[in-house]
């Protein structure tokens, strides 16, 4: 449908703001998608109903989601989750 996560939130890549945008979908992302695709390529494919669409997104979203983990993880250990999770939700909510 178009939906990726990225640290300031959820964008749709099918907005025509991303028609002309080539920047990874997320810059701090280390996914297959995000080193080697651009928005504007992704919101093509979205648009052109192409079955990568779907697989470039899924693999960018799952590494985001797995990432997230990682880092919910490591802070468990630290004793700084509630910190991280603050930190979190500030930035993927920030409007």
């Amino acid at each position: 449908n178009g939906s990726l996560h990225t640290r300031d939130g959820r964008i749709n890549i099918n907005n025509a703001r991303f028609a002309r945008d080539f920047t990874p979908i997320d810059d701090s992302c280390d996914c297959y998608t995000c080193k080697n695709y651009t928005r504007a390529y992704l919101a093509h494919l979205f648009r052109s109903s192409e079955m990568l669409a779907g697989t470039l997104a899924s693999i960018h979203n799952l590494r985001f989601i797995i990432a997230l983990v990682e880092k919910m993880r490591a802070a468990i250990f630290d004793g700084t989750f509630e910190k991280l999770k603050a930190d979190f939700i500030a930035q993927y909510y920030k409007k």
